[in-house]
């Protein structure tokens, strides 16, 4: 952008450098902690947050935002090619980028977001050429309508091909589930076939018997590969946070009682057996669920899910570089938030041979997923 410093919108966050100049276009972001992302020439202008939007006055200042950077673009005598957007089509991020494009007469693309988490951290490097992205959070729209979460991608700019995932979990009540752990704890011991257990385990929690019965007859209990879902089920299992009164509570909790045990004791060895990698990418964490199932120290326990998963995602990506031809690994997504996940994986990564890159200017989580809609948009009208 030839936009002088002065002309940048109020609504503007972050101004970024781009690696190859994009043509006119708009991201319009995800659902958590929407941004809208406006990037022209070798400039990207990422907006502040305008919150989630499930609130009616978060997608109303989230029109506003993309009209705002609109105008800015107007101003600069230029004209939006393309808005990229979500591929989940009920988010109203989606369904105002397609109004919007239909209003101007322009390409509406949409990017599946775990390419767009990986995608962001491309763009704040400048870097084009393929590499692994390690993409963990709570939820996006797969491309075969699934919900993943716990993703291993060869990305390549515009393209990217899944080529691992964590083993899917049933989610006992649907969206309940990602708000109460304990139903993905009896979402664990149902898969080791120990459900007879839940309804006297989680006797406490209104509607366990319903939850057992739900799980044995597959009924609203859709599968999800998320890692966000996957905490949430240790920390159910250890007994940390059987429900949550605020988003990532018990990835925080669980994190928290892990940093207090390993500042006493230091890191416990990771759990021998703990996990499975399937022939096909499919990384299982089931062995180590199970053993925090009768661990009695919450805190030992929170950290020997640490340990165990770092080891199990470092053999799952080492052993993923061969086949994807790639030395460089990405990792995004809100899981990354996690400081002893992410100071282990800088600790532990480099003698693998593997780069690790990671947001720099901008966050892990959702705000920055509509900069990474922008670098693949900008990428397929070139190709």
């Amino acid at each position: 952008m030839s936009a002088k410093a002065d002309a940048v919108p109020a609504c503007v966050e972050h101004q970024l450098e781009l690696a190859r100049c994009a043509p006119p276009l708009l991201a319009m972001g995800a659902w958590f902690k929407n941004t809208v992302c406006l990037a022209q020439g070798q400039q990207a202008w990422v907006s502040h947050t305008v919150g989630d939007l499930f609130q009616a006055e978060a997608c109303l200042a989230h029109e506003a935002t993309a009209r705002e950077l609109l105008r800015a673009l107007d101003a600069m005598g230029r004209k939006p090619v393309a808005i990229a957007h979500d591929l989940h089509p009920d988010l109203h991020s989606t369904r105002f980028a397609v109004q919007l494009a239909a209003e101007l007469g322009i390409e509406a693309i949409g990017v599946q977001h775990h390419h767009a988490h990986i995608a962001a951290i491309a763009a704040e490097h400048g870097v084009a050429g393929p590499m692994l992205g390690l993409a963990l959070d709570g939820v996006g729209l797969g491309t075969d309508g699934k919900a993943w979460g716990g993703e291993l991608l060869r990305v390549d700019s515009a393209q990217f091909t899944r080529i691992g995932h964590l083993r899917p979990l049933a989610l006992p009540g649907g969206d309940r589930a990602a708000r109460d752990p304990w139903r993905m704890a009896a979402a664990v011991l149902f898969d080791l076939g120990r459900g007879e257990e839940i309804a006297t385990r989680f006797a406490d929690q209104a509607g366990a018997e319903i939850v057992a019965a739900m799980l044995v007859k597959g009924l609203n209990s859709p599968r999800t590969s998320s890692m966000g879902r996957v905490f949430d089920a240790a920390a159910g299992l250890l007994g940390i946070c059987p429900r949550m009164e605020f988003e990532a509570q018990a990835a925080i909790a669980l994190e928290q009682n892990a940093t207090t045990y390993i500042e006493s004791h230091g890191w416990p060895e990771p759990l021998e057996g703990g996990w499975r990698i399937s022939a096909d990418g499919e990384l299982d964490l089931l062995p180590l669920l199970g053993a925090l199932s009768t661990e009695p120290d919450t805190g030992f326990g929170a950290a020997l899910f640490h340990a165990t998963l770092v080891a199990a995602l470092l053999h799952w990506v080492v052993g993923a570089t061969e086949a994807a031809d790639v030395k460089r690994l990405a990792c995004g997504g809100g899981c990354f938030f996690n400081k002893l996940l992410r100071s282990a994986l800088v600790e532990k990564l480099p003698p693998t041979g593997l780069e690790l890159l990671l947001p720099k200017r901008l966050l892990p989580g959702d705000t920055a997923i509509s900069l990474g809609q922008a670098w693949v948009a900008m990428h397929l009208l070139e190709s």
